[in-house]
């Protein structure tokens, strides 16, 4: 018993130290990178091979756009399924509905979750408010299944799915194990970072694939020396 009390203590304390990380140290240590952020990039830029310097640009300059296409179409899906939520939950006369559907958009910045908990908020309020009629608990569940749907088949391809070239199933791979080593700071940086792996790989992929196409290139052997010993050169100077 103490032990599992001493573990859910330290789950707690984690799990609160995350939060704290996210909402103030995080902002803190971003504010500082936006301020120094050329003098940070030409010092890490000095700091590569020059050999190297042009390839590493080049990943750079990939990472970015897929992050920032990341970014983009991840947003515009956010505030997309805020409208939605919000609209349908507004017009079925769910209480606080426009709030919940609100929150669940904008938290569908975390693939999944925004849609989650909007569910159970709205299930909760269903019982409260409908109680004992259950009609609108089928209601309240298609309006979710069919925003998450729509963002996965309609959108996400569109907006994220051709900029980030992953698939879904990598998507909700790395959600689970970011989500499980870092908990809620790893449900948020899941998908740019897998995004960032992907761009990596396959980099790696085509630098193998250009390795193995190029013929070998057979190196020979040196020639022995043919120097003169010094009797030798002495015999030719005599002679």
């Amino acid at each position: 018993m103490v032990v599992d009390a001493a573990n859910d203590t330290l789950k707690a304390i984690a799990a609160r130290l995350s939060i704290f990380c996210l909402l103030v140290v995080t902002p803190i240590v971003t504010l500082y990178l936006l301020n120094d952020w050329d003098g940070l990039i030409a010092t890490i830029d000095r700091s590569v091979p020059v050999a190297q310097r042009e390839t590493v640009r080049t990943l750079s300059r990939e990472i970015d756009d897929t992050l920032a296409g990341f970014l983009r179409g991840q947003g515009t899906i956010c505030l997309i399924l805020a409208l939605y939520y919000a609209s349908a939950l507004r017009l079925i006369g769910l209480n606080h509905g426009l709030l919940i559907g609100l929150a669940a958009g904008l938290i569908s910045f975390i693939p999944y979750l925004g849609s989650l908990i909007g569910l159970v908020l709205s299930l909760c309020v269903v019982v409260l408010q409908f109680w004992p009629n259950w009609t609108m608990i089928p209601v309240v569940l298609g309006i979710f299944v069919a925003g998450q749907a729509i963002a996965d088949y309609a959108l996400a391809p569109y907006l994220i799915a051709s900029r980030i070239n992953l698939n879904p199933v990598w998507v909700m791979f790395a959600i689970a194990a970011f989500g499980y080593l870092f908990g809620f700071v790893g449900l948020l940086i899941a998908v740019p970072l897998a995004a960032a792996i992907g761009v990596v790989v396959r980099f790696a992929m085509r630098q193998y694939q250009v390795s193995q196409l190029e013929p070998a290139t057979v190196i020979s052997a040196p020639e022995p020396s043919r120097k003169k010993t010094g009797f030798w050169r002495r015999w030719r100077e005599k002679t």
